[in-house]
């Protein structure tokens, strides 16, 4: 284990960089100091985002466009909500037509599923599973809560196409993300299916789309040990955990006055 004060200091050490996104790249509504800065010096090498967001790739293409990141700085974006789309357009998942769906926004669900030969309700008694891909910000959410205690009376399926259980936002503040719900499901005794970090099928994903010869060559970028560095050391990839994203409230003291970036080749594992 090592402590950084910058990626920069071993990117040459690597042949492709993978970037979580939130608590990362940005907290949701801006980029982090140095964030664009840095992915500028770093644009002679193969960079990717791989992210647990429930929508599309090419939505979180444009926010992080948008946020002034170069429209060409990663060649790829994986998100969560793209593995998922893959699962369903290739039939793997044909035997559910109507989806529950619980988003961050109306019509999340409708652009996420595009041209997808599924349907959508908010009844539980209709559906063939619930969509667990998005949460307004908000600590706690009551009345998801209880629309999923109704469909694990009916032993539906859960679908989370977000596993993180909390998200940073500006002014250091968290929120409450699906996987929370979507592991509540579980431990209740509900049948979820993971889409996305820390699970191993979306890193192997991402590395048939980079065409990864040698993981020892992959770095991995994030801020969480659960999802992001837990999975990276899944595949034999290093990890760079960056202290200051979800976690930098709880790690502040520990992390007074030192760097707070630490590297991890593939054998280690933060503690």
């Amino acid at each position: 284990m090592q402590q950084i004060d910058s990626i920069l200091a071993i990117a040459d050490q690597y042949d492709t960089i993978v970037f979580d996104q939130w608590g990362v790249l940005h907290n949701g509504t801006s980029p982090y100091p140095d964030a664009v800065l840095t992915i500028d010096a770093l644009k002679d090498r193969s960079l990717a985002v791989l992210s647990n967001s429930g929508k599309r790739a090419d939505v979180n293409a444009s926010r992080i466009t948008g946020m002034g990141f170069a429209p060409d700085a990663f060649g790829v974006v994986m998100t969560s909500g793209e593995a998922l789309h893959i699962e369903f357009s290739q039939g793997r998942l044909r035997e559910i037509k109507t989806l529950l769906p619980m988003t961050a926004a109306a019509g999340d669900a409708e652009k996420w599923a595009g041209s997808l030969p599924v349907s959508f309700t908010d009844t539980v008694d209709q559906a063939d599973a619930v969509l667990l891909m998005g949460l307004p910000d908000a600590d706690v959410h009551p009345a998801q809560s209880a629309i999923l205690d109704q469909a694990r009376a009916r032993d539906l399926p859960l679908i989370c196409s977000n596993p993180d259980r909390a998200s940073p936002r500006a002014h250091g503040k968290t929120v409450q993300s699906p996987g929370a719900l979507a592991h509540a499901y579980a431990d209740a005794g509900g049948h979820v299916m993971f889409y996305g970090k820390p699970h191993k099928a979306i890193f192997d994903v991402l590395a048939d789309a980079l065409q990864v010869t040698d993981p020892t060559r992959v770095l991995m970028v994030g801020d969480s040990p659960e999802h992001d560095i837990a999975g990276a050391q899944t595949v034999g990839w290093d990890s760079l955990f960056i202290a200051g994203g979800l976690h930098a409230d709880t790690l502040a003291d520990a992390f007074a006055g030192h760097p707070r970036h630490i590297h991890n080749s593939n054998t280690q594992v933060i503690q």
